[in-house]
Formats: structure tokens, C-alpha cells, sequence
């Protein structure tokens, strides 16, 4: 079983960029593919981007796409989020997915681990 832990979140002022990353231990980093979520408050958890096991395929949101790049480091156990570009209505706690298999899932229910989140605040 993996467990996952975020950090980088902040306060940032829009325009600006902030790095996410999501390390990864108990399992086999590259057996999982990986996601980043996100939950306003008042809103349901929504998909952010996402990343298949040894492949650098990637599939964005539309509402990130262009600003917001998905990599990993199978090496270090890790995922990062690179957000540029941010606007206020970024603000949000960012999640960490992770499971075994290579399909690309934009669900909640595509993954089978999360991390605590970290929170991203963009101010206007």
C-alpha cells in the first residue's frame, strides 16, 4: 500500500506560480499512475491532471490546461504539479492520487490512495 504526502501549497498572488510535489512510499512508484486533484470550498473534488506509470503521457483539465504542467521522477518517488499562471479560483486544497495500472483516470473513484492535501491560496 502507498502512502502519499504533499507539500509546496502557499499563499500566492495571482499571476504567480507555485510547485507542488507528492512523494510517494510503501509501494512501487512506477506500478502506479498518478493524479492531482483539487477541492474548493463548497465544491466537490475535481480532477487536475494526471500522468500514466512510465510513460510521459499526460491528461489536463480544461480549466488548467496550458498553465499547469504534470511530471514525475520514478527515481525519487515523486509527482509534481508546476501551476503557473494562477488565479483566484486555483484557491483550493490539492490532493494527490495514486493506483496501480496505466489507464488515465479523471475520476475520484479512478484512484485508490490520496494524500491529506495541501492548500493553495491565490490571491487577486
Amino acid at each position: 500500500q502507498v502512502q502519499l504526502v504533499e507539500s509546496g501549497g502557499g499563499l500566492v498572488q495571482a499571476g504567480g506560480s507555485l510547485r507542488l510535489s507528492c512523494a510517494a512510499s510503501g509501494g512501487t512508484f512506477s506500478r502506479y499512475r498518478m493524479g492531482w486533484f483539487r477541492q474548493a470550498p463548497g465544491k466537490e473534488r475535481e480532477f487536475v491532471a494526471a500522468i500514466r506509470r512510465n510513460v510521459d503521457s499526460t491528461y489536463y483539465s480544461d480549466s488548467v490546461k496550458g498553465r499547469f504542467t504534470i511530471a514525475r521522477d520514478n527515481a525519487k518517488n515523486t509527482v509534481y504539479l508546476q501551476m503557473n499562471s494562477l488565479k483566484p479560483e486555483d484557491t483550493a486544497v490539492y490532493y494527490c492520487a495514486a493506483k496501480p495500472g496505466d489507464y488515465i483516470g479523471t475520476t475520484s473513484s479512478n484512484y485508490d490512495y490520496w494524500g491529506k492535501g495541501t492548500l493553495v491560496t491565490v490571491s487577486s
